[in-house]
């Protein structure tokens, strides 16, 4: 029997194995990896002979307080009134649930007792953990990270991350790090455009090397942060980042992180990418089994010039071609006419809607469609009705100018005031009309983050909760809504967003080849029910190559199909050929939302693709992204999509063609598809003979 404490918690194929080290009070890890990793000699064990360092800078360790660890980066930064920095804590205790752990460590002379918590996700490979944090007296908590975790590596490790820009988010990233730290994040208040909170690490061995995998759940500032520490390993933490620096806690406060979920996959990146698919299948709950409905927005179309008749003229296009939801976006309420003004003020403009909203509403559902809305309801016009009335509810510093990003300002949505405002707003809205649908938008990060008079606060925290319970109002008063999350594109991307919302806008560029890899790194981390995509008429902005309109399609398919072109400039040809897709995308939506998903090589291939199974079914989405063979004029050969998981007993049989393929031979040789100039895509649809 080990002389010190081991807990092994068990996901659906993985174990996640912590003990107590023998070197200290503090929690390790063990194991993690597939079932039965943790019967052997650990992979994360260490000489335990330290030179300049203190064994605890050198252990696994799951967290640790500066004080304990002093050199090579503490999760917990804690000081009393005298300013004194560092906690030396003991172990009191562990608690152990069919699938949790909670481990506690109490600093009686600090006066915090700390709590490691661990939840296991049933149907996944996913753990939780966050950490949990109690004060017997005033406390200033300068660093708060919700957990680390320990890789083991051999030559250095391969991190992958999502980086960006506003139009070019969710970019595959790849760094060695073979020593030294690498950090991202955010203090915009949101996730950002610039990294998701999202990474994944492997050894240098190759791209199907096992992959652990963490992503933060929180909607405002992080960071995640990974060292390559002597010895072979890769340390990483992650959590919030307090706006104002710390975070204090009164005598008898109980401060919760956010949750840090990590996931493990044998089988390499795209392995992790469908542990993370079914772990948000698992957060949108019951709404999975809700149809996403090919959406029509007019935004593309119209801009601000939003009024009546020429959104019927639109809605009746749109349904036309077989979509099944009509949304408003930017431009359809009082003061609306660019983007200078109206923002608060959340009533339809009766110029705009001379018969009554209602009545417009009415005829766009007579035409068979579903109604949304768009709406921004964290922003605020200067020259709103609701900004005259309430400047105070602003995000402000005394003494300082406010600065206008959008021509707008920031809600102080951590007050309960505008809190119960915006519920109310939205109430109104959809009590009053037949919405079923609420695209929620943001466009405007925090700048002069303040709120005077108020003493001290966390308002970065304090604007989460507040964003959050607003979603959670919706989700619970109206159940039947479908709610996409946007925030100037994929600005707010994560898993407390995802699990209150059925939609997330991943980018504002629908460019084809553009959006080909924004839609490439978004899939590595979140599943395809979630990923918005929408066909229309727009220019690459980074990758100007034209492509077809069955590639735009093709490519917007692998998600939740919408379409934001001008339909009324449309040629019958085009408007029969979108409605031959549609028809095609609803036969297999469920395939793509339920199945597991397979990424086909990459962007920077000729050609690449997205693979869905699911019931015998097998949907493959297939576009052609570099030069033509050439073929006819000279010799040439059709290119090849090598497809994945397949029975190599098995036929399968292309539903479209007839041909049928051994399933040995769509492993080894692949799809053929024989590209041309005026066909760059293809939604190959195979059943199981």
């Amino acid at each position: 029997m080990t002389p010190y404490p081991r807990w092994t918690l068990r996901t659906e194929h993985t174990g996640y194995t912590v003990r107590l080290s023998p070197d200290g009070p503090w929690a390790e890890l063990d194991a993690w990896g597939p079932h039965g990793a943790e019967h052997g000699p650990s992979a994360l064990d260490w000489s335990h002979r330290t030179h300049f360092i203190t064994p605890a800078d050198a252990a696994p360790a799951e967290y640790l307080p500066y004080g304990i660890r002093p050199f090579t980066g503490a999760e917990l930064i804690a000081a009393g009134p005298d300013g004194e920095r560092g906690s030396w804590w003991e172990f009191d205790g562990a608690q152990e649930t069919g699938t949790g752990l909670r481990l506690a460590f109490t600093d009686g002379l600090l006066g915090l007792r700390t709590v490691l918590c661990y939840e296991t996700v049933p149907g996944t490979d996913i753990v939780l953990r966050w950490t949990e944090f109690t004060a017997s007296r005033e406390l200033r908590l300068e660093r708060l990270d919700s957990a680390a975790v320990t890789v083991p590596v051999t030559a250095g490790a391969r991190l992958t991350y999502l980086t960006g820009q506003w139009s070019q988010e969710f970019q595959r990233t790849q760094l060695h790090l073979t020593r030294g730290t690498f950090t991202m994040g955010s203090i915009q208040g949101v996730p950002g455009h610039a990294y998701a909170p999202w990474l994944a690490v492997q050894d240098t061995t190759g791209e199907d090397a096992p992959a652990y995998g963490v992503a933060l759940e929180w909607s405002g500032n992080w960071h995640i942060t990974a060292e390559a520490e002597p010895g072979g390993a890769v340390r990483v933490r992650a959590g919030r980042v307090p706006h104002e620096g710390a975070v204090r806690l009164a005598p008898g406060e109980r401060l919760t992180t956010p949750r840090l979920a990590c996931a493990f996959s044998a089988d390499g990146l795209d392995g992790l990418s469908r542990v993370w698919h079914r772990y948000e299948r698992r957060l949108s709950g019951e709404r999975l089994h809700r149809p996403r409905k090919v959406l029509y927005n007019s935004w593309e179309a119209t801009g601000f010039g939003v009024e009546a008749a020429g959104q019927l003229e639109l809605a009746r296009a749109a349904a036309g071609i077989g979509a099944e939801l009509f949304v408003v976006d930017d431009g359809w309420f009082t003061g609306r006419a660019d983007d200078t003004g109206g923002l608060g003020d959340w009533h339809p403009d009766p110029a705009a809607f001379p018969d009554g909203f209602d009545r417009f509403v009415a005829d766009v559902r007579a035409l068979g469609l579903d109604f949304g809305l768009w709406v921004e309801p964290e922003a605020v016009s200067p020259g709103s009705r609701l900004h005259t009335e309430h400047p105070d509810w602003v995000y402000r510093v005394d003494g300082r100018p406010a600065r206008l990003v959008r021509h707008q300002l920031l809600l102080d949505l951590g007050r309960t005031d505008v809190q119960d405002f915006v519920i109310a707003t939205l109430d109104r809205l959809l009590d009053t009309y037949a919405i079923d649908y609420l695209k929620w938008d943001m466009n405007r990060p925090p700048t002069e983050r303040g709120r005077p008079s108020a003493g001290p606060a966390d308002l970065d925290a304090e604007h989460v909760a507040g964003y959050l319970r607003v979603l959670d109002h919706l989700r619970a008063a109206h159940p039947g809504v479908t709610v996409e999350g946007c925030a100037g594109g994929g600005g707010r991307v994560e898993h407390a967003t995802i699990a209150r919302t059925d939609v997330v806008w991943p980018s504002d560029n629908t460019a084809p080849l553009d959006r080909l890899a924004i839609q490439h790194g978004f899939l590595h981390a979140h599943a395809p029910h979630v990923m918005s995509s929408w066909v229309t008429d727009a220019p690459g902005v980074f990758d100007p190559r034209p492509r077809s309109l069955a590639f735009r399609f093709v490519n917007a398919m692998c998600g939740v199909l919408g379409i934001g072109a001008d339909l009324r400039a449309w040629t019958p040809a085009q408007r029969a050929e979108a409605a031959g897709w549609i028809a095609r995308y609803k036969e297999v939506r469920d395939v793509v939302h339920l199945g597991e998903a397979r990424l086909l090589g990459t962007p920077a291939d000729p050609t690449c693709g997205v693979q869905y199974d699911a019931d015998g079914r097998t949907v493959v989405a297939a576009l052609s992204t570099g030069r033509l063979d050439g073929a006819p004029l000279v010799p040439g050969r059709p290119a090849r999509l090598r497809l994945r998981a397949l029975d190599p007993a098995a036929r399968y049989r292309d539903t479209a063609s007839g041909t049928t393929y051994s399933g040995a031979h769509l492993l080894h040789y692949g799809l053929p598809f024989a590209w041309s100039a005026d066909h760059d895509a293809d939604l190959v649809v195979l059943t199981r003979e």
